[in-house]
């Protein structure tokens, strides 16, 4: 016996059944509810959560078709420091090559795949190269195949290099063989990475972003605490919860003291991310807050009584206050696993404050706090979407709109569509209705 949702009222009823067919993942029908305005819409099926099959597919339409925030700029700092990242399962170089350039490679090496560095890596190798452990191939850090191995600083014998001079062999030409290269950019703090083999340029997906941030001269900012979190939960959920304050008096009875309902906006122009303000910064409570440091003295009116808070699509955060900014790379592991890497940064400024140390261990504490409480309820929003009764939800229109925007942002990438969203009318909209 059948059930019409017409008689029974049940809107579940007209939600896709589970489990859906991988093979309909790329498909547009899939995804017709989140596509709805969002006052109508629902969310992403539940098997985008939840299905190896949905993971493996997105970790392809999504995290190689576009840039991906995957590290900090203060890393590669200086010819031949480097940062390994992962992204969609590949390893990846980031360095500087002699001309202080930046520069991505596959971490494989030409020979025999070999990987080339460990994720602990921070430089390339002596002499600024890089140097393959398995028969010491060697690579410059502009990927250029060098000789296997180079006959100075080698370990070979002396008297034996010319064994190990491949210059006369057959049909090899060690110009074809250099590393794998990787596109890589830098905005503000941020370094990005793009697998796509013809990447569209970082501005193009950054949209508006740089000039929003222009006066607060992200690209001077200074790492100060770092801290990785192992998440039950798809990564998809992380960013859900840190675009909407729907949650706050229940999850974060701290935060909400210092973050007032009727002092959220919306704060979204074009471009690929979510974006939520909130003016003026509250003071802190006997819980805690977002003081601690002084603000930044060259901000203008506007910057200088509100804090930013931006998800930079697919998987990283963003919040950007007048005193302090606070960033979460989230890397997808597996459909209900995440690593999340936490970085607590200050501005120049900053440095010269003798009360900075207890400002910063203050502001690392409070984050802390706010972030576990986070991860402790999207992991049970994880274990509930693992119930088959459960088909998807309706949307919050009034909370919920940048959720609305992101997961179309994922739909759009899963049926292969390319495009940027567009911004508000205004530059700011409320939220929420203003209580007085």
């Amino acid at each position: 016996m059948s059930i019409d949702a017409t008689t029974t009222g049940d809107p579940n009823a007209l939600l896709p059944a589970r489990p859906i067919d991988p093979a309909l993942f790329t498909a547009e029908e899939t995804y017709r509810h989140t596509r709805l305005p969002v006052d109508r819409a629902s969310t992403l099926i539940p098997d985008a959560y939840t299905s190896p099959a949905f993971f493996a597919l997105e970790q392809e339409k999504v995290f190689t078709s576009g840039w991906v925030a995957a590290g900090l700029v203060s890393d590669v700092d200086r010819p031949g420091a480097c940062v390994v990242v992962e992204v969609a399962g590949r390893s990846i170089i980031v360095t500087r090559n002699r001309h202080g350039e930046l520069r991505g490679f596959h971490n494989v090496c030409r020979h025999r795949a070999t990987r080339l560095l460990d994720a602990t890596a921070r430089e390339v190798g002596r002499r600024g190269r890089i140097r393959c452990p398995y028969h010491n191939w060697t690579y410059d850090t502009d990927g250029s195949c060098l000789g296997t191995p180079l006959f100075e600083g080698s370990d070979v014998p002396e008297g034996q290099e010319p064994i190990f001079d491949t210059s006369g062999t057959a049909g090899f030409d060690r110009a074809d063989y250099g590393l794998l290269p990787v596109a890589v950019d830098s905005w503000g703090f941020f370094l990005f990475v793009n697998l796509s083999p013809d990447p569209a340029p970082l501005p193009a997906q950054l949209g508006d972003l740089p000039e929003r941030f222009a006066d607060h001269g992200l690209a001077r900012w200074v790492p100060q605490r770092r801290t990785t979190y192992d998440v039950a939960a798809n990564y998809k959920l992380v960013g859900e919860n840190f675009m909407e304050y729907y949650h706050l008096p229940w999850v974060h009875p701290e935060l909400n003291q210092v973050s007032r309902f009727s002092d959220h906006y919306r704060w979204q122009g074009p471009g690929m991310y979510t974006g939520m303000c909130t003016t003026p910064v509250s003071r802190n409570t006997d819980a805690g807050g977002w003081d601690g440091l002084a603000p930044l003295s060259t901000l203008g009116p506007d910057d200088a009584d509100s804090g930013r808070f931006v998800w930079l699509f697919p998987s990283t955060a963003l919040v950007v206050l007048p005193n302090h900014a606070f960033v979460l790379f989230n890397r997808p592991v597996a459909a209900d696993r995440t690593v999340e890497t936490a970085v607590l940064l200050t501005h120049p400024e900053s440095l010269d404050d003798p009360g900075a140390p207890d400002g910063i261990e203050q502001l690392a504490k409070f984050w802390d706090l706010v972030n576990r409480q986070d991860l402790e309820i999207v992991e049970q929003v994880q274990l509930g979407l693992a119930d088959p009764a459960y088909r998807g939800g309706r949307m919050c229109f009034r909370f919920e709109e940048p959720l609305h925007r992101f997961q179309n942002m994922v739909a759009d990438r899963m049926v292969g569509i390319d495009r940027v969203p567009a911004g508000d009318d205004e530059t700011m909209t409320r939220m929420f209705p203003d209580p007085a």
